[in-house]
Parts: structure tokens; sequence; C-alpha cells
């Protein structure tokens, strides 16, 4: 059996590292409840990010679904099916209706030139997906927000790090939430946040991931239990100090990758975008025309022990608990990529030469 190479794999400080960091926690006994690492996580996070606010949650889901809780959103957002189910289960557990909107085959983002003719008396978001580093029109779905008196929540869950001119990607529309998942290029083991520029949610934010309390014997509404707790703070604070290690190796992979690939026909690798910083979160390749399809990629990937995945297969909007509520036809551009889409191998310990035998098999 050929050595096994993983589609992906968690970035972790040393031992020696992480036990330093949380040793403290043995002195003050804080283990959650938005102790001194969460709040030093956050702090950090806002200049990393370069975003005004960061509010950490237990994970990027929960974080996600107090983000729509958070604007009291009712009736439907526009989103995009070509992104975790989380994206759509966010919406759905909120009491609103997704309604999806198409992809461009560029990069795989929310097609902006689409979104206006979804708006309806009934809208009240649009909740784009940046996809694999990639980010979305962001100035564009602006435009279309103000016009039409719209909320705006970005699903950045891929998007740690990236910068557009410049600017953190997080400080763009109303709320952008950020996974920290052990799969993601920054982890906390589990976790997530939500990165928004106006101040006054901190306190609603906090409320919601804390059961609604606001006083000592004050609870004012229903609120769920979605903190982060101090053993994933610190372990934040460790991975934080090697991210722009790690995102440079993913850069070099990247571009390993991508002496292989490109001008292959029926191989199609993504252009990077002008003026956005990316942080190679992921390494699509859809095969269109090319001698094996995708599947049969796959398989042969596997035989070799050599792990990939149909990411994101199937559509949001094809899913079986969704059975009959929506047309996946509807997003045609959604479905041919979703059929013919792999994300190959991608994280800083994977080696060059892990690259080329993963390329040779594709190729050969």
């Amino acid at each position: 059996m050929k050595e096994l190479i993983q589609v992906t794999k968690s970035s972790m400080p040393s031992f020696e590292e992480f036990t330093n960091e949380i040793q403290d926690l043995w002195e003050s006994g804080w283990l959650t409840n938005m102790g001194a690492k969460h709040k030093q996580l956050e702090m950090a996070l806002e200049r990393y990010l370069q975003v005004d606010n960061v509010n950490l949650f237990t994970n990027g889901h929960l974080a996600l679904e107090n983000a729509i809780a958070s604007l009291n959103l009712s009736g439907e957002v526009i989103t995009t099916p070509f992104t975790f189910v989380s994206t759509t289960h966010a919406i759905v557990r909120n009491r609103l209706t997704p309604v999806f909107c198409d992809i461009n085959p560029d990069d795989y983002t929310i097609d902006t030139t689409k979104i206006e003719s979804l708006i309806t008396d009934k809208t009240s978001a649009i909740m784009p997906v940046h996809v694999y580093g990639n980010i979305c029109d962001v100035d564009e779905i602006e435009r279309i927000a103000k016009k039409h008196n719209l909320r705006v929540i970005y699903d950045a869950a891929h998007a740690f790090g990236v910068t557009k001119d410049d600017k953190g990607i997080g400080s763009f529309g109303d709320i952008s939430m950020f996974s920290f998942h052990a799969t993601k290029v920054f982890n906390t083991i589990e976790g997530g946040a939500l990165t928004f520029n106006d101040d006054s949610l901190h306190s609603i934010l906090n409320e919601q991931k804390n059961f609604g309390i606001t006083g000592p014997e004050d609870i004012i509404y229903v609120g769920g239990n979605a903190k982060m707790n101090e053993f994933q703070a610190a372990m934040g604070l460790c991975n934080l100090n090697s991210i722009d290690d790690d995102i440079q190796r993913r850069k070099e992979l990247v571009d390993r990758y991508n002496q292989h690939f490109n001008d292959i026909e029926g191989i199609k690798i993504v252009d990077s975008q002008q003026g956005v910083e990316s942080n190679y979160a992921y390494y699509p390749v859809v095969f269109d025309g090319f001698k094996y399809t995708r599947d049969e990629v796959f398989e042969n990937l596997k035989s070799e022990n050599i792990h990939v995945r149909k990411y994101f297969f199937p559509l949001t909007n094809d899913i079986e608990c969704y059975e009959g509520r929506f047309d996946v036809n509807e997003t045609p551009v959604a479905k041919y990529i979703s059929d013919r889409v792999l994300t190959l191998p991608l994280y800083p310990d994977l080696k060059l030469s892990d690259v080329d035998r993963i390329c040779k098999v594709i190729l050969n």
C-alpha cells in the first residue's frame, strides 16, 4: 500500500508551545465564559483581519446562525447553493427561506448579475459565500444591497486573512463569518468568529451566545450556548503565530500544482483575482473535457491511497433533507461545476514531491 496522502491536515503548534499557552488556565481555573484567552484572541484577530470588531464562537455554524438572528431578518435570504450545507441550514434554522442564486463560472462565487432578478418584497438579506479563498464581487453586492435596503452577511469560512486592495475581507458587508474548524487555514480546533463594523452588535452577540443572559438575574430573551472556551482560544493564539508561514507554504504548493496543470486540455484551474491577496485555502480542479471524468479521477486517486474531495457536491439545493423544496436546474452553472470539481490535497505539511505524485496519477 502506497503512503497515504490526506486531503487536508490540521495545522498545530508544537506540544510545548500549546502547553505553555494553557499553563495559566490551571492557575486561574477560568476555562470558559469569555475569559482572558478569549479576549486576547479577539483583540489579536481584530489586528490580523484588519476589522473593527471580532466576536468568537464555539464553531462557525453557530456563529452564522447568531449573525442572522442578531439582524432580526425575516422572509427570504438570497444565497448560493455552491457551499457547505451549514450556510443553507443556518438560514432555514432561523425560519427563513433561502433563495438560490447561480454562481459565475470563473471563481465560483455568487453571480452578481443575477441577484437583482431574485429580489422580492420578502427579501431581507443577501448571504454570499467566499469560495476556496476566492472572494465575491463585494463592491457590486454593496451597491445592490444599498439600492434595495438589504443586509449583507458573508459566509467567509474559506477567506481567513484574505484582503482586497489591502483591506481585510471581513470589513465588508454587515457581518462576515469565519470558520476556525480544524480543517481550515486557521483553526482553534473547532471555532468561529463574526466580524462587523457596528459596535452595538457586540453586546447582542454576547447575550445571544450565552442563553440571553444580560445580568446576574436577567434573561431577556431566548438565547443559546455558543461560547468559545479557553482551550480553543489558546490553540488559536498559538496557530496565529505561524499563520503567515502557513499561507506562504500553501502558495508554494499551489504554484507547484499550477506548473503541472497549466495549459492541460480539459483541466480548469482558478485564476488569481486582481487586487486580492489569497490565503490559498483549497486547490479546486474542474475536469471539463479531460480524458477521465471527475469521478474516474476520484477513483484513480483513491486506488493510489490519495484522498481528495468532491467539494461542493451535491449542491445544497439538491440534498435529501430539502428534497422537493428547490429545483437544482435553476442554478445550472453551480450544478455543472459541482458535477466536475475536486479539491486536491493542500496543507502546510504536504511535500512538493506529494504534489508531483498526485499530478502524475491524474495526468498519466
